[in-house]
């Protein structure tokens, strides 16, 4: 029976209630499968690594992380930190760079039981995650924004060949398993170099999946279209700070961003982090919604059993998958989908599920 690896961090506001709830439901589904041993490996991060070790994401971390298959990272709320820690990148931001993690998934499907603004939808957007106008990330070392006087801002954008072409490739091998269509977001119509670089890119990489249908939106543009069509997109693709801002208003379309769950990966390894922030004003309350967060999860899942080619793997993140669909479906929810349970309450009607075998 194989063992995997998987680096649990709680992170901050909501992040432990939603993270705890994630991995007893992951460990339900694992021990009811009976064919998958996970080893969860609890980490510091955020606040607790700042109280522990002096830093939110300290090298006790970053040291386990590289010894596990993936990790779980919660929500964290860098804007509370103390202002020496302000001047670093971000828990997130971090370990995106550190690990090289370039490719961030976040699907957007609607969910029976689940009320959507745009009717049917299931598409998945894949964002550039190192570079682009995200200052904290696109430098070797050092911010690419700096201030020329108390009165004006610089921000750096970078755009390379390189972090193009694997997100692209990334997009184009996820639509082959789809419907084969990408949807390339972009804005070289004004910014000619640098997205006229990744949308030339992205096009390049296209010549290579000639069975994929391509097509090319302006940033602006496609938000309209999300709003008006959701349901006639597939994959999309695009840079950082698009891919950013298109994923939460796709994740508010088809239910609520606290549905929202992504993965982000470097091929080797991948970490499941909800969409959504830590929430601070309602943690500790047991209301938070932890769907997205569990959702992440079994997109880690996915994604290990994909790599390690383990069919046993791939049912219990079905088996997760089903018993969280389910359980709203029955309207058994949180107080922002309508419903009245708890966090621990949701969790445990997830759980009984799966330990009924759906029954």
């Amino acid at each position: 029976m194989p063992t995997y690896k998987i680096g649990v961090l709680n992170g901050d506001g909501i992040g432990p209630e939603i993270v705890k709830a994630s991995v007893e439901v992951i460990a339900a589904a694992a021990e009811y499968a009976g064919t998958t041993t996970i080893d969860f490996v609890p980490l510091p991060m955020g606040w607790e690594g700042i109280e522990t070790h002096g830093e939110p994401i300290p090298d006790v971390t970053k040291e386990a992380l590289r010894g596990c298959h993936g990790w779980i990272m919660g929500p964290h709320d860098s804007s509370s930190y103390p202002p020496e820690h302000k001047q670093k990148r971000n828990p997130s931001g971090e370990l995106r760079h550190h690990f090289d993690l370039y490719a961030n998934i976040r699907p957007s499907k609607t969910i029976s039981g689940i009320k959507s603004v745009v009717g049917e939808a299931d598409l998945v957007i894949f964002r550039e995650n190192t570079e682009g106008f995200y200052p904290d990330r696109n430098m070797h070392t050092g911010l690419g924004e700096y201030m020329i006087t108390p009165d004006i801002a610089v921000v750096n954008g970078v755009f390379t060949r390189k972090a193009s072409e694997r997100i692209a490739h990334a997009a184009f091998r996820m639509a082959m398993q789809r419907k084969r269509k990408v949807t390339i977001v972009h804005k070289a119509n004004v910014i000619r170099l640098g997205y006229g670089l990744f949308l030339d890119t992205c096009r390049e990489v296209a010549k290579q999946y000639p069975e994929v249908e391509v097509d090319d939106y302006h940033i602006d543009a496609m938000a309209a279209h999300l709003v008006r069509r959701a349901k006639d997109f597939d994959v999309i693709v695009t840079t950082n700070m698009f891919g950013d801002i298109l994923s939460d208003l796709a994740g508010e379309l088809v239910g609520s961003l606290g549905l929202a769950p992504s993965i982000n990966t470097n091929d080797q390894q991948a970490m499941a982090q909800a969409a959504h922030g830590s929430a601070p004003d309602i943690a500790g309350k047991n209301i938070a919604n932890p769907v997205g967060e569990m959702l992440s999860t079994v997109m880690l899942l996915d994604w290990l059993s994909a790599r390690h080619q383990d069919q046993n793997l791939y049912r219990v993140a079905r088996l997760a998958e089903q018993a969280i669909m389910e359980t709203m479906e029955a309207g058994i929810c949180t107080r922002d989908l309508g419903g009245t349970a708890s966090t621990t309450e949701f969790t445990a009607a997830i759980i009984e599920w799966i330990a009924s075998g759906g029954k």
